[in-house]
């Protein structure tokens, strides 16, 4: 089930972002995930976000503004399942062109996105890691 984001998920939210993050960019230091943890929990119940519950838990979540996806975040354990896909897919319902950043190192989300039917627009460098990224953009047909 996809629901919106309620205070009581924030925990669970905010640690399915650390950790995913630390195993999908190992290129990137540790330190900046785990510096900005508590940052990203004091904006996430300002944000749209949409969690993905399994039997009661939290296995994923998506948060986007206005067009742009912030990001999709899948527990490690049940990603290849399908969930992203379905988050993704619950926010192409709700809009007719997206746009997202992915790391250049991040071969599986680049590949995730492109068979979800994302282009690349440009190349530009994160300022805040370094590490190039591509904007890429989806747009309803």
């Amino acid at each position: 089930m996809i629901r919106r984001l309620q205070k009581v998920d924030i925990n669970r939210v905010a640690d399915i972002w650390l950790k995913t993050n630390l195993e999908a960019h190992d290129f990137i230091s540790e330190q900046y995930w785990i510096g900005n943890y508590e940052a990203v929990k004091k904006m996430l119940p300002q944000a749209e976000v949409y969690v993905y519950e399994d039997n009661k838990i939290i296995q994923g979540f998506v948060g986007v503004q206005d067009k742009y996806i912030e990001g999709i975040f899948v527990s490690s354990k049940m990603q290849s399942h399908g969930i992203g896909k379905a988050l993704l897919d619950y926010i192409k319902n709700k809009k007719v062109r997206l746009q997202l950043s992915v790391y250049q190192k991040n071969g599986r989300a680049m590949s995730f996105y492109q068979r979800e039917g994302f282009t690349i627009q440009s190349e530009r460098l994160d300022e805040f890691t370094g590490e190039k990224e591509y904007v890429m953009e989806w747009t309803l047909k």
